[in-house]
C-alpha cells in the first residue's frame, strides 16, 4: 500500500505546483503601463500647447481674470500627500506587510475622492463667471482641467481594483505587480496636476 501511495502523493504534489512566470511576463504589465503613460503625456502636452497657442496676443492670457489659487493649491496638497501615502504603501507591500499596504491604498483612494469633491466645488464657483462656451479661454480651461479630472477617476478605479485583489503581489499568475503599475499611473496624474497648477493657476497670477 505504501509503495502505491508514494507515487500518488508525488503526482498530487506536482499537480499542485504552478509554473514560475517568465521574466517577460512579470515586466509586461509595467511596460504596457509605461507606454500608456507616454500616450497620456503626449495628450497633455498637446493640451498645454493649445492653452498657450490660443492666448490672444500673450502667452499668459492677460485679458482674462486669473483663476483663484486657494482651491487649486488645496487640491495640489491633497494629490501630493496621496502620492507620498501611496509610495509608503508600495514600500510596505515590498516589505511583506500587506495590511499596511492596503491601508495606504485605502487612504490614497480617500484622498483622491477628496480631490474630486474639491474640483467639483471649484467648478461650481468658476461656472458663475466662466462657462466652457464663454470664449476660447473657458473652453481650454475646462478641457484641460476636466480631462485631468477624468484621469484622476481612472487612477482611482485602478487603485480600487488593486485594493480588491486577494493578494497584492501574486507570484505565479497575472496581474504581476498590480500596485506598482497602478502607482506609476497615479504618480503621473499627480505630476500633471503640478504642471497645471503652475501654468494655468499660478503663472497668470504673477502678471
Amino acid at each position: 500500500m505504501s509503495s502505491l501511495a508514494r507515487p500518488l502523493d508525488d503526482r498530487d504534489e506536482s499537480a499542485s505546483r504552478r509554473p514560475l512566470p517568465a521574466p517577460i511576463d512579470e515586466r509586461r504589465g509595467t511596460a504596457a503601463m509605461t507606454l500608456f503613460i507616454a500616450t497620456e503625456a503626449a495628450l497633455f502636452l498637446m493640451l498645454f500647447f493649445t492653452y498657450f497657442y490660443l492666448a490672444p496676443g500673450d502667452w499668459r492670457w492677460l485679458t482674462e481674470e486669473p483663476p483663484k489659487l486657494p482651491l487649486a493649491l488645496t487640491m495640489l496638497a491633497v494629490l501630493v500627500t496621496s502620492s507620498v501615502v501611496l509610495h509608503w504603501a508600495e514600500k510596505k507591500e515590498r516589505a511583506g506587510e500587506p495590511r499596511r499596504a492596503r491601508a495606504g491604498i485605502g487612504a490614497t483612494v480617500v484622498l483622491g475622492l477628496v480631490f474630486v469633491a474639491i474640483q467639483i466645488f471649484e467648478y461650481r464657483d468658476h461656472l458663475k463667471t466662466l462657462k466652457p462656451w464663454t470664449d476660447a479661454y473657458g473652453s481650454i480651461f475646462y478641457t484641460l482641467t476636466g480631462i485631468h479630472g477624468l484621469h484622476v477617476v481612472t487612477g482611482l478605479a485602478m487603485l480600487v481594483y488593486v485594493l480588491c485583489l486577494p493578494v497584492l503581489r501574486p507570484a505565479d499568475r497575472a496581474p504581476f505587480s498590480p500596485l506598482h503599475n497602478a502607482g506609476l499611473y497615479w504618480h503621473f496624474v499627480d505630476a500633471v496636476w503640478v504642471l497645471i497648477v503652475a501654468l494655468v493657476y499660478v503663472l497668470p497670477n504673477l502678471r
